[in-house]
């Protein structure tokens, strides 16, 4: 299976996000999954490669022209793709994936994520769209959805298409059930 993983290039000020991305790469190479990803050697990004990698696992890179310099770009993937912008980069990444896990990140692991979730909510997208939510990091987000829904914005129905899960164990459990249908 094809895991797009959405997250940074920084490594953040929490201990717990490493351990978590190194354990979350440690299952995607185990179990002889694709990591899909943004293709960089830094931060977050590098250690969810890099752990992989270690596992046996297949790496897919996919990266803007902009980030195609030796200080950002990955020169181990088994397969790169390199989009004109971030915008092809979403569109290429949501393509070659077959589930989709929103680790920790910022801005930019948010925008990625939001152009899935309105996928699948609108029933575009067949794959599980997963928040990592380590720690309570996308509470907020959570709320945010429940608010749509009190307001008459959005649908139960659709968002219960967007899964939070708290651990990896939560994670496995939901790609497995997909993968079951």
């Amino acid at each position: 299976m094809n895991i797009a993983v959405y997250l940074a290039s920084a490594s953040g000020n929490d201990p717990a996000l490493k351990e978590a991305v190194l354990k979350l790469g440690e299952w995607i190479g185990s179990n002889n999954h694709t990591l899909v990803y943004g293709g960089s050697q830094r931060g977050l990004m590098g250690d969810l490669a890099n752990s992989v990698r270690s596992n046996g696992g297949y790496i897919i890179g996919v990266l803007p022209k902009i980030f195609m310099t030796p200080s950002i770009a990955r020169d181990d993937l088994d397969e790169l793709y390199v989009t004109e912008d971030i915008s092809e980069r979403r569109k290429k990444m949501i393509c070659l994936s077959d589930a989709f896990i929103a680790f920790p990140g910022g801005t930019g692991t948010l925008e990625e994520i939001s152009e899935v979730m309105s996928g699948v909510c609108l029933g575009q997208i067949k794959a599980p769209c997963i928040l990592y939510n380590l720690d309570g990091y996308y509470e907020p987000l959570k709320k945010q959805l429940e608010i749509m829904v009190e307001k008459g914005l959005s649908s139960r129905e659709k968002l219960q298409k967007i899964r939070f899960a708290e651990n990896l164990e939560e994670i496995v459990s939901i790609i497995t059930k997909e993968a079951e249908k």
